[in-house]
């Protein structure tokens, strides 16, 4: 490993992340692993390419040096970005996979007890019969998890790095909900977000924003298509920040015109869920525990609206074509998982089809603490904007949290705001 200070954790991290890796390494009796997720790769190394469409991997052995498989062109981004040393390109009319079974012959690994991602959305199963075919004198075995184990728990300095994520989502919330107004077209509301967003100093997200208005709420993952905004229509957005592939996100709605009686209600009560998940969300509760603490408030509505999905998911590192983690952790029912510190979680209590025909959200992030939780946008505020006819707006704007944050502070700043002042 090449010890180096301009990567985005302290080498020490990465040492880390490594010696645990090969802790369940052992445990699972593997002589080394093939890896081959984008997320995994970025966790374990800083190595990131928008190439990841190509066969790469990093090969972790028990006990030597680890090494990397990629296209030659993606070689330049292992010398810049990561502390691996060792290197095998292959050119574009090379074998991707030739290239790693001749890696393993080289590097003594072609009889061992290797593990290797099968659910990797980047290795196919064209890759993964050719590595069967010739991969003959060792042994493989399905290791998926195994790096994304560590994954699920954010270090001190993880969890820094998404406040920055953090800012970038809340300046493009802000400026989407500010562009908010009838006569604007969707492209326009999303146009503002990207622009605060990057200004702000965040990166390209895993996933692009999400803008839709009036009846298009109900498209599920729908955003912008050229719609023009129209009076009294509500629009709703979600948004997730990047900085460094860590992300962070959030949901609000805005109504050109007044809020009716129901869209009223049903703000009232993602507002209540979202509380009383800041009030309980600690470690020892289960995965399903904060489901049913979201499903049943939810739930528990008179217009007409449901939440058809899981209420959250674990959200960190992501690449496209998703931000989130849930494929790690999500807020279901049938998991009897216990959250743990340094858990993170964007719970969504949105709810779908409200009077039949509206789709409106709040969301938070939120961080588990050693003995209950804080969250990211703490100081976004979570009504609805609504504007007038006028064009006057009520926006959201810097706000005290009520009630102690379960970290021993006086209510008003978290820990993102203590970081800001």
């Amino acid at each position: 490993m090449i010890e180096r200070d301009d990567m985005t954790f302290p080498f020490a991290e990465y040492q880390r992340r490594i010696g645990e890796l090969r802790e369940r390494m052992a445990k699972r009796l593997m002589d080394a692993v093939i890896i081959t997720d984008p997320e995994n790769l970025m966790y374990l190394t800083d190595y990131q390419t928008t190439g990841y469409s190509f066969f790469q991997a990093l090969v972790v052995p028990l006990e030597d040096e680890p090494f990397m498989i990629t296209r030659k062109l993606e070689e330049s981004n292992i010398h810049a970005r990561t502390w691996v040393e060792r290197t095998r390109p292959y050119p574009d009319t090379g074998d991707a996979v030739q290239m790693l079974v001749e890696s393993l012959r080289e590097f003594g690994l072609s009889n061992k007890v290797l593990g290797y991602e099968r659910n990797s959305y980047f290795l196919p199963a064209y890759h993964q019969d050719q590595i069967h075919t010739t991969f003959t004198d060792g042994r493989l075995m399905d290791c998926f998890g195994i790096v994304e184990e560590g994954r699920a728990t954010k270090s001190a300095v993880e969890i820094d790095i998404m406040r920055k994520s953090a800012l970038a989502a809340k300046a493009g919330m802000l400026a989407g909900l500010d562009a908010v107004q009838p006569g604007v077209t969707e492209n326009e509301i999303g146009a503002a977000i990207c622009e605060a967003m990057f200004k702000a100093g965040g990166e390209v997200p895993a996933v692009m924003p999400y803008v839709t208005s009036g009846p298009r709420t109900l498209i599920g993952h729908a955003t912008w298509e050229g719609r023009t905004v129209q009076p009294g229509e509500h629009v709703f957005l979600e948004v997730g920040g990047c900085y460094r592939r860590y992300h962070t996100a959030l949901m609000r709605t805005a109504i050109c015109g007044e809020m009716n009686e129901a869209m009223g209600r049903a703000q009232e009560t993602m507002k209540h869920a979202l509380l009383r998940v800041r009030e309980e969300l600690r470690p020892g509760l289960t995965v399903s525990d904060v489901d049913n603490l979201v499903r049943t408030i939810i739930t528990d509505n008179d217009v007409g609206a449901r939440l058809i999905t899981r209420s959250g998911y674990s959200i960190g590192i992501a690449f496209p074509p998703s931000w989130d983690e849930g494929y790690i952790i999500s807020l279901k029912q049938g998991d009897s998982r216990v959250l743990q510190p340094g858990n993170t979680f964007h719970v969504i209590p949105w709810m779908w089809a409200v009077e039949g025909d509206k789709t409106c959200g709040i969301s938070d992030t939120f961080y588990i603490t050693e003995s209950g939780c804080g969250s990211f946008f703490a100081d976004v505020d979570q009504d609805f904007v609504v504007k007038n006819d006028s064009g006057a707006t009520t926006r959201p704007g810097l706000v005290s949290v009520g009630g102690s944050d379960k970290e021993g502070k006086k209510p008003g700043k978290n820990k993102l705001e203590q970081q800001e002042a």
